[in-house]
């Protein structure tokens, strides 16, 4: 199955025969910000299905996306996001950031994974000797997410998964990336409903229903997101998980407070002239921000905005290099206006010669 989108056209927030959902009603506050239909400077790449978390990358030489699969749910919302309940993996591919986008159908089931038990979400895939891994989230039996990995021989699966979760995984959002002399390095973790801030003594801490029970205090060195090597085989950590560093521009650790800055979800790193850019979600204030480092372990230092608040709560990206150009994928809710139900777009992402971004807007100010 194929879809054709335009890139980068505008079409002022008016949908014509592309929604799964006919009439979908707004249901978050947050989403009704104007009277005034919003204005989307990028249409979505996928209309006869939710997707969501687009992990892009190019393998043999065409863009292969790996995005969460949105479905409705039963489960009732709170802040934990139980109502993200999603149970399976669906791959598409493109020739070309604006040419038709091709699903190549479900590729990974819940079903099919011994110790999971409820919501796979963002995943990440990899390549290495011309096999294929995708890694994903699950919560297991106990309800505490774990990392997984399937394996398969392209692109498009299918993906047989490991018997085991990832030995000494937990929380949410792996992110691989390859560097220049092969090694794969892992990222991960998300507060709140993601579990990260229950693992500070390095053991699950079960109490506190609060999504921000085990926080560190507003003043102290927010929570770090993790980074470890991957095995030869690409099946295990190759190393102790260690922290990922967010200082500010005087050379200090972002605090906890610090809501605009601070790691919430979402880790992603790409490469550009010799620079590492390390980008994540900042949450409740719904940015993805940026920090620059000389390593794959940072520390990296906060430079600003990658992309601007998306409509919809959540805000989760990838950023890919297609030949000379490089993109920005990312999700919003122009199709449902529900904030479990998204959409996967893409935009240029350009980088200036100092090496800071420009950040995206994906809304057409007026």
């Amino acid at each position: 199955m194929s879809y054709k989108h335009i890139f980068p056209i505008l079409i002022a927030g008016f949908l014509i025969n592309c929604s799964p959902k006919e009439n979908a009603a707004t249901d978050h506050p947050q989403e009704l910000q104007d009277s005034v239909a919003p204005k989307f400077r990028n249409q979505p790449l996928v209309t006869d299905m939710f997707t969501a978390d687009p992990s892009a990358h190019v393998f043999q030489g065409k863009i292969y996306i790996y995005p969460s699969h949105d479905v409705e749910s039963d489960v009732a919302e709170d802040d934990l996001g139980s109502h993200f309940n999603m149970a399976d993996y669906h791959v598409f591919s493109m020739d070309s950031p604006a040419g038709e986008v091709n699903h190549h159908g479900k590729v990974l089931d819940i079903a099919d994974v011994s110790w999971a038990d409820r919501q796979m979400w963002a995943p990440d895939a990899a390549e290495k000797d011309g096999a294929y891994y995708l890694y994903f989230p699950a919560k297991d039996k106990e309800g505490i997410f774990r990392l997984g990995v399937a394996v398969g021989k392209n692109p498009v699966g299918p993906f047989v998964p490991m018997p085991e979760p990832i030995a000494g995984s937990f929380s949410i959002d792996p992110a691989v990336f390859k560097d220049d002399d092969g090694q794969h390095y892992m990222y991960w973790g998300g507060i709140w409903g993601g579990q990260l801030q229950k693992w500070q003594t390095g053991e699950y801490l079960s109490s506190g229903d609060s999504p921000s029970s085990g926080e560190p205090a507003a003043n102290e060195p927010a929570i770090a997101p993790k980074v470890a090597k991957l095995s030869e085989d690409m099946l295990e950590f190759g190393e102790t998980p260690k922290d990922v560093l967010l200082l500010d521009g005087e050379g200090k650790a972002i605090t906890a407070g610090d809501n605009e800055r601070r790691f919430f979800e979402a880790a992603w790193l790409h490469k550009h002239n010799g620079t590492y850019y390390f980008s994540y979600s900042t949450g409740d204030t719904h940015n993805i921000a940026y920090a620059t480092g000389d390593s794959p372990y940072g520390p990296f230092t906060y430079r600003g905005v990658l992309l601007n608040p998306v409509q919809g709560w959540t805000n989760h990206h990838s950023v890919v290099q297609f030949e000379d150009q490089w993109y920005v994928f990312y999700h919003d809710t122009q199709l449902s206006g529900k904030t479990h139900l998204r959409n996967i777009k893409v935009a240029p992402l350009n980088h200036l010669p100092d090496g800071t971004i420009v950040p995206v807007d994906p809304m057409v100010t007026e």
